[in-house]
């Protein structure tokens, strides 16, 4: 058994700075006022689309994460359906050791090594069950939510926006903030502009 830490990773790399010259362009479509563009107008521009919710236009560019999480985030992350998702499969994948996320708790209390007794039973159980011949479609259905998934996210910047709007706020699941954050942490040395009102 492997118990791990949330992770967060920009899948493919982009210049921020070509990517809000880009969105300039496309929203002064709207206006027609391209003469407008000057070397450093970009920022300003985009910054009072958002100011103004004309946010319509920062569907035009995407960006993808790899995301890994328990499976309880997972679940949370999905209902976002303007995203597209690759998930690591539970079905397929028959697991020889089973990876588990760590959860936010301080190891020393009574709920961490409750938590550690419980993955540490699954995963047993889990194994004797495939070792039984079960499949792992079948051998999955005792896994907890704490199972370590791999996530592929791509989302355009607007549902970005709004995926942490909702999922940075401190009423959300504390993993599931600790995964917006990442995000955010991300956009906001690449895009600043983008999210600086998060």
């Amino acid at each position: 058994m492997k118990i791990i830490e949330t992770s967060v990773e920009l899948m493919r790399d982009f210049d921020g700075a070509e990517v809000m010259k880009f969105i300039e362009r496309c929203g002064r479509t709207c206006y027609q006022s391209e003469k407008n563009i000057t070397a450093d107008s970009a920022e300003k521009f985009v910054r009072n689309l958002i100011s103004r919710g004309h946010e319509s236009v920062l569907e035009h560019f995407s960006v993808t994460f790899k995301i890994i999480c328990d499976r309880g985030v997972m679940a949370e992350l999905t209902r976002h359906r303007l995203a597209s998702f690759s998930i690591e499969s539970t079905r397929y994948n028959a697991y020889k050791e089973l990876t588990f996320i760590k959860p936010n708790w301080q190891e020393q209390t009574f709920l961490y090594r409750t938590w550690e007794n419980s993955v540490i039973q699954a995963e047993e159980k889990y194994l004797q069950m495939r070792q039984s011949g079960a499949r792992p479609e079948d051998a999955r259905a005792i896994l907890p939510n704490s199972l370590k998934t791999e996530i592929v996210m791509t989302a355009n910047l607007r549902e970005l926006r709004h995926i942490l709007k909702l999922r940075t706020d401190k009423a959300a699941h504390p993993q599931m903030r600790q995964v917006a954050n990442m995000i955010l942490e991300i956009l906001k040395e690449k895009l600043p502009v983008i999210v600086e009102d998060i």
